[in-house]
């Protein structure tokens, strides 16, 4: 394995250990900061997180202009506050990646 796979591999290691479930009303005050970003359904949690991570620029600015990541609307915080929304989450400063948990 090359050294830059391996250092793939451990922050992949590292963002994945650090993704939780949290409730939406312990995130609110982050969302009123501007520093919640939602993640589609249809990307990895911890891939976007390692890419940003790695100021992976094409990759993240792809996904921005397909609308599969964004901060989190007004709308839907409303509407996980009211539904008592419980949200995967991964922490890559200053953000706070949060995704719904995926259909079955």
């Amino acid at each position: 394995m090359a050294a830059p796979d391996k250092k793939a591999d451990l922050l992949r290691t590292k963002l994945n250990l650090e993704t939780a479930q949290m409730p939406w009303q312990e995130l609110q005050r982050f969302f009123a900061a501007g520093k919640v970003i939602l993640v589609s359904d249809q990307l990895d949690l911890v891939d976007v997180a390692a890419s940003i991570s790695n100021d992976d620029t094409a990759r993240v600015s792809q996904w921005l202009s397909e609308q599969r990541i964004a901060r989190v609307t007004d709308a839907q915080a409303a509407a996980w506050l009211e539904a008592d929304a419980a949200l995967w989450t991964v922490v890559v400063s200053p953000w706070i990646l949060v995704q719904q948990e995926k259909p079955a």
